[in-house]
């Protein structure tokens, strides 16, 4: 397998942040400032670091959240569903390019080159301050990253009939249906009921 250019954990918390919507249970766990604090909390590799210097600017250490950082992470959240979803039905993945390509472009997404000790890599940052560009530079630009390196069908929406959450298979095999083993094997006793119940 070739050298990702995704970092795993943000690759996670961009499902993460897709499933936060769970559309056919009807819940939403991203409906409050205190949900969006929590969930950026619990998602450390995707807030920008407080020492980046942004435009020759020093970082003053994250701001205070506000509504608007709760609709705008919002938006993000259904861009980043939409790409998941896309990806899994359409074996091309245009649709899912665009959204990203697109999502980009609205985070002023910048390829930067950093330094680090005695290593060097690249990732997309954005230029701009705001909370949900950082965030969609970053998501989406790891998403990209596994479209390019593994193929689209590795993002995919799980095949359980009551879950639809999103998942992203970073296996060796590629094999992936559903988003958790719980999922499979509900899957696995539903059909195994189904074959054993008489006709």
């Amino acid at each position: 397998m070739q050298d990702a250019c995704y970092d795993p954990s943000v690759v996670q918390a961009a499902v993460d942040l897709a499933n936060t919507l769970r559309p056919i249970k009807g819940e939403d766990a991203l409906e409050t400032v205190e949900q969006l604090r929590d969930f950026l909390d619990g998602h450390p590799e995707v807030e920008p670091p407080a020492s980046a210097a942004t435009h020759g600017q020093q970082g003053t250490g994250p701001r205070q959240l506000t509504r608007a950082d709760l609709a705008e992470v919002r938006a993000l959240r259904e861009t980043v569903r939409e790409v998941l979803e896309r990806a899994d039905a359409d074996a091309d993945a245009v649709g899912a390019a665009a959204l990203i390509n697109d999502g980009l472009r609205r985070s002023r997404a910048l390829p930067v080159l950093r330094h680090e000790g005695d290593r060097w890599w690249t990732e997309v940052a954005s230029d701009s301050d705001r909370r949900s560009a950082h965030l969609a530079a970053t998501m989406l630009s790891a998403l990209a990253c596994v479209i390019a390196t593994l193929g689209p069908a590795r993002l995919g929406v799980c095949a359980g009939p009551t879950c639809r959450a999103t998942f992203v298979d970073l296996s060796r095999n590629g094999s992936k249906q559903y988003c958790t083993r719980t999922c499979a094997h509900r899957a696995s006793v539903a059909a195994y009921r189904s074959r054993r119940s008489p006709r």
